[in-house]
This record gives C-alpha cells, structure tokens and sequence, in this order.
C-alpha cells in the first residue's frame, strides 16, 4: 500500500513537472524575425480600413490565430493596458505587439510600418484636395465627403457611449458623476475647443481625488494655454499636433474637437471646409485616425509641416512602449491608472459627440446640410458602414459640382 502511494506521489510529480514544463514552453517569449514584423505591421498599415476595431482584429487573427506568437489572455491584456494610456491606442498596441516579438527594433520598424502608409496617403490626398487650385470634381468630393463627417462623429460617440458609462463602479454616483463628465466633455467641444484638453485632463484628476477620498483642489483656468505658443509656426504645429499625440483619451476621433479649434479659428491654418475635408482624409484612408494631423501640418507648412506634425503625434506612442514596454500589465491593475481613465474616458466621448456641431456650423450650402441628413440615416439608422457613406457623400458631391451646383 505504501510502494502504491509512493508510486502514486512518483507520478503525480512527474505528471506535475510535465504540466509546469508545458506552461513554460507556452509562456515563453516567442521572437518574430524584424523581416516578418515590418512586412506584416506594413500590410495591416495598408489594407486596415475602418478606424481601430478593424486594426485590432487584424492584429489579433495575426498574433493570436494564425501564428500563436502570442496567446489570448497576453493580447488582451495588451489591449487593456494600451486603453488606459493617452493617445492612438491601436498605434500603441501595434508598437507593444511587436516591442513583445521582436525587441525595440521590432517596436520601431512594426510601428512605422503601420504609420506610415496612413501619412503617405493622407499627405498626397492633401496635396490633391486642399489646393486652392483644385479641379472642380475635386471641390465637389471634398464637400460632400466633409458634410458627412458630423454624422461619422455623431456615430463613434454612440458607439462609445454605452460602455464609457459603464466603465468603473456600477453604483449610482459612479454613473452620475460619469454622465456630468460626459456632459462637460461635450460642452468643451462645442464651446471651447483648443483648451478641451483641460477639461480631459480635470475630469481625470477628479475623479481619482474622489476614489481616494480626498477634496478636490482643482481650479480651471481657461488661460492656462495663453502661455503656449501664441503664433502660427512651427511651435503652435508642435503643441497642436503634441495634444493629438499624447493627451487624447477615448479613441482616435477625439483628436477632431481638439485640433479644429487650433487648425481653423486661432492660427488660421485652414478654413471650416478645408478642415471637414482633412478629417475625410483620415477616415476613408487605412490605418490610424490620428494620421488626419498630417492634412492639417500641411495646410499650416506644406510637406514639411505634414512630416513634422505626424511625427510629434505618433512620437509619444513609441515613447511609451520604448521606455516602459516591459511593465504595461501593471497598468490594468493601477487603480489610480484606472480611475483617472474613468474620469476622462467619459468626458472624451462626450467630446467626440460635442465636436458635431462645430463640425456641422461649418457646412455653408444647403445641398450639404441634405447630405449630412442622408448621412445620418446612413450611419445611425441603417447602420452602414463609415468608409462607405463618407465614400458616397464624395460621389453626390463631384455629381453637384459637374452639374453647377454651388461649391464652398
């Protein structure tokens, strides 16, 4: 009996070790050749139409489905911490992926190769469409693809809405304080547009003074950014393009409300129009949203200007990963990572909701009020797709301007 039950231990032990054997091969580090990282982060980059559910569906049926370089719980807890950052979490979750496969090398090559299709497209679209100069048609598909843009802004914060009010605790002053954000997010868009960033970064800090039980000691100051660059050059382009880069919460289109107060009425980069144009641009082209920064660097600068916008916004996406790459997972377990989110989540998507109707003051011919109504019910009602109706409204715009409607 005892020979059995030392024989039994003997097995259950090897059986153990077998186990743990198992777990560690499954466990351990997979390392993807930068070859592969660059050709497959360019593919995804070119072919990865419809904002960042399509990106991360993508990545995954890569890194997870097709060559298990990494497991399922791993990838969502890259997406989980990538969520919980500032700026384009798809970019951020394509540089930490291939920071994972491949080293710092990987993260550089996966996250240019990804990038940088959305920048080469939306810079040569630019050149075509916001030329003064532009051929007719060309007017014509710029203004019915930027009537449309209000509904597309309308339809992400709907689609954001049900689970930023989810987000956090479930009881009744957690959601009505995530309701009261929402609402100031929205009111910052519509109002006041280049300082909403304040209003992201307050509701954040709010609400983690409020989880730890503390008074708030937060007094906003509308003029804070007066002491920020004031005039139209480089610098102004940089903070611009910084805030689109690094203090953006909830998603790429939250970029629009920020940058169109800047772009249009303070430096004067481009007109109500040109902008509803750029932000076109930057949705029917694949890859990241915030690519759309590109279009609004080279109304300010040219070429130049659009280089260098892209790269102060995609910058502190690889500063991210790069410097803190190895200790992402402990963000998902940060309650102060995660109650700051829960403030400013909320008060994001308030504002990508807010930033339609700066978007739709800017629609100046009634033909594109009727497209931005069809738009509407394209998106909302029948629920097809953003590229799709985007690519629609340009259609019924090129048919106006060859019939002698009136353009912008």
């Amino acid at each position: 009996m005892g020979g059995r039950h030392a024989a039994g231990s003997v097995s259950e032990r090897t059986a153990s070790k077998k186990r743990r054997a198992a777990e560690g091969e499954r466990a351990a580090p997979v390392r993807v050749p930068l070859i592969t990282v660059a050709r497959e982060w360019t593919r995804i980059g070119v072919t990865g139409f419809g904002g960042p559910p399509a990106h991360i569906s993508l990545l995954r049926r890569l890194v997870v489905e097709r060559e298990r370089w990494m497991d399922a719980r791993a990838f969502e807890d890259a997406v989980a911490a990538c969520n919980l950052l500032p700026g384009p979490a798809s970019s951020q979750l394509m540089i930490l992926c291939a920071y994972r496969l491949a080293g710092w090398r990987g993260a550089v090559l996966g996250g240019v190769g990804f990038i940088l299709p959305a920048v080469a497209m939306v810079l040569a679209l630019s050149v075509l469409f916001l030329a003064s100069g532009a051929p007719t048609w060309v007017r014509g598909a710029s203004a019915g693809a930027g009537a449309a843009v209000a509904a597309v802004a309308v339809r992400t914060g709907l689609d954001l809405l049900r689970p930023s009010l989810r987000r956090g605790r479930a009881d009744h002053r957690s959601r009505a304080r995530a309701v009261a954000y929402l609402t100031a997010g929205a009111l910052a868009a519509a109002l006041i547009g280049p300082e909403l960033v304040l209003v992201l970064l307050g509701c954040g800090v709010l609400e983690v003074l409020i989880r730890r039980g503390r008074r708030p000691l937060l007094s906003a100051q509308p003029g804070l950014l007066a002491a920020l660059p004031s005039a139209g050059g480089f610098g102004a382009l940089a903070w611009t393009s910084f805030k689109v880069g690094a203090l953006t919460f909830g998603g790429g289109f939250v970029i629009i409300p920020l940058m169109q107060g800047d772009a249009v009425h303070t430096y004067n980069w481009m007109t109500g129009e040109q902008f509803l144009t750029a932000v076109a641009l930057g949705q029917v082209t694949p890859g990241p949203v915030v690519a759309t920064v590109a279009a609004v660097g080279y109304a300010a600068h040219g070429v130049a200007g659009s280089l260098f916008a892209a790269a102060v916004a995609f910058a502190p996406s690889f500063a991210f990963v790069l410097l803190a790459g190895g200790h992402f997972e402990r963000l998902r377990g940060n309650p102060r990572a995660r109650s700051f989110l829960d403030g400013a989540g909320p008060a994001a998507n308030g504002a990508i909701l807010g930033s339609s109707i700066p978007l739709a003051a800017a629609l100046v011919d009634a033909w594109q009020a009727a497209v931005l109504a069809g738009a509407a019910v394209f998106l909302l009602v029948l629920r097809r797709g953003v590229v799709t109706t985007l690519l629609g409204a340009g259609v019924i715009g090129v048919g106006v301007a060859l019939a002698g409607g009136p353009l912008p």
